[in-house]
């Protein structure tokens, strides 16, 4: 059975952005005054024209190098309505600018005046050319001026529908990265569920801590709201330090992040009381990962509000899947369809029944039309125009959505599949723990063991007796993770992911 939920949406960004009245704040930023609607619209017209004037037009691929803030967000919507989009890690080292330009066919490098980054080398090694971002915080947060040299033929104006907005590289853990082509029908179409599941107005001011190199914070931290006519609070990135500080300077209304940021948050919270209830949350959002339910009890608890995971990737321009914001929402689900439709189908094509386990897969206005130039790829991840996920779960007889694993981290004891996620569960419902992730370890006999790493609350111990133990009374014997590793932090990715793949080389088991 296929759950599904679709609506009219727009089309490309230029008719998304059109719908922030001209006086409203569309770009804030700490410390900066705000940039409205009108602005940001006419900023993205002279950069589009500025762009053409450089060779540089539709379809063509513009790589974006800069720091998290206001003029990265404003610059990557000016740059993906009348091009195509292509935001990189700004920590990436030369081998891999070099790698991620070549591949994508960059005809231009956007970055600030100044910059030091390693890009601007790749590029003039590869004849990209560049292009210079002149902030002017004075006009309005993320305003900004575009300067290169040379002049160059394109085709120009705005993009249309089906053209490329954004280009993005899946994360490639076990393979060669993948391209990720997304139109701005894609990408305006996404945006729009987003802000409907979260019932997005333009009161709303979100607080987006997310990278801007990475879909979710693109689609649910910046486009999203815009959509709706709300306004963005463009912070440099991730610091929870500072986080209720900036909460308080922009009056949020939501924000969204990953798991690890929310147990973040959680360790300041208790200094920051009065800021809560000042300006208490409509709502928050997660999604990336996993949220462990008793982490959603946390947040419920001190910020009293809602918290709705969701469930995105960048195939499907991020989200596939939420909890709704009225009515029931189910700790440990990623909750039902929230714009394309959802299934779950076995290894030979077929849709599966409710309460089934299978394959999660898609169909849907968001979902992109292939990776590119990969006809391997696209044969194994399209089956009877359904995109397959690689993720495992089940839908309930409510049509909410469980995810059980994906399906390259299910550990094979022997034999004997484990999810990951449920051991994570079990070890975080134990009392010294703040954070666990499970994954999986060679073994000469068995092929794969279970292994956990983590990290304790502060000012309480265990040791791995007594957490092997406490997951022996919960769970069948060959889940219980043989060897448990205490760290003080566990290593994440460049958007702020737990990841299990590769993890025991990390962390020097294999």
């Amino acid at each position: 059975m296929t759950m599904t939920k679709t609506t009219d949406r727009c089309s490309t960004l230029i008719e998304l952005l059109a719908n922030g009245a001209d006086d409203a704040p569309a770009i804030s930023a700490p410390g900066t005054p705000s940039l409205s609607f009108g602005g940001l619209r006419a900023l993205v017209q002279t950069s589009i024209a500025a762009l053409n004037g450089f060779g540089i037009g539709r379809n063509d691929r513009a790589a974006i190098v800069l720091p998290n803030g206001p003029e990265m967000a404003s610059a990557f919507v000016a740059v993906a309505s009348g091009s195509t989009a292509a935001p990189l890690n700004p920590a990436y080292r030369a081998d891999e600018f070099e790698f991620y330009m070549s591949d994508l066919h960059a005809k231009a490098l956007v970055v600030e005046e100044g910059s030091t980054s390693p890009a601007v080398a790749v590029a003039q090694k590869l004849g990209v050319r560049i292009v210079t971002l002149h902030p002017d915080p004075q006009a309005g947060a993320g305003s900004f001026t575009f300067t290169a040299e040379g002049t160059g033929a394109c085709t120009g104006g705005p993009a249309s529908p089906d053209e490329t907005a954004l280009i993005l590289h899946t994360s490639g853990t076990t393979s060669r990265p993948k391209i990720v082509p997304l139109s701005q029908r894609n990408v305006s179409v996404s945006s729009g569920n987003i802000a409907e599941t979260l019932e997005l107005s333009a009161e709303d001011r979100g607080l987006n801590i997310m990278p801007l190199f990475h879909i979710h914070g693109l689609m649910a931290g910046v486009l999203a709201p815009w959509s709706r006519g709300g306004s963005v609070f463009c912070t440099p990135g991730f610091n929870a330090l500072r986080f209720f500080a900036w909460m308080e300077e922009c009056r949020a209304t939501w924000y969204t992040a990953v798991p690890t940021m929310h147990q973040a948050i959680l360790t300041r919270a208790g200094h920051n009381k009065a800021i809560i209830g000042k300006f208490p949350l409509r709502f928050i959002r997660s999604s990336s990962s996993s949220l462990p339910p008793q982490v959603i009890t946390e947040l419920e608890a001190t910020f009293g509000a809602p918290v709705i995971e969701a469930y995105g990737m960048t195939e499907a321009s991020h989200q596939m899947a939420s909890n709704p914001l009225q009515g029931m929402r189910k700790p440990g689900a990623v909750g039902i369809a929230a714009g394309p439709e959802v299934a779950i189908m076995d290894e030979d094509g077929k849709i599966l029944a409710n309460g089934e386990t299978g394959e999660v897969v898609i169909r849907g206005d968001n979902v992109t039309a292939g990776y590119e130039a990969n006809p391997e790829a696209n044969a194994s991840a399209y089956t009877n125009g359904w995109f397959r996920t690689g993720d495992q779960g089940v839908l309930d007889a409510d049509n909410y959505l469980t995810l059980t694993g994906r399906l390259k981290e299910i550990i094979n004891r022997g034999g004997e599949k484990i999810s990951p996620r449920e051991v994570d569960e079990v070890l975080m419902d134990h009392p010294a723990v703040r954070q666990v992730v499970v994954f999986g370890v060679k073994h000469d006999k068995l092929g794969e063991d279970v292994a956990a790493a983590v990290v304790l609350r502060e000012g309480q111990s265990a040791d791995e007796k007594e957490l092997r133990d406490y997951a022996s009374g919960r769970l069948a014997a060959f889940k219980v993770p043989r060897k448990i590793l205490f760290l003080e932090e566990i290593p994440l990715g460049a958007t702020g992911k737990l990841q299990r793949i590769g993890l025991a080389a990390k962390l020097g088991l294999e």
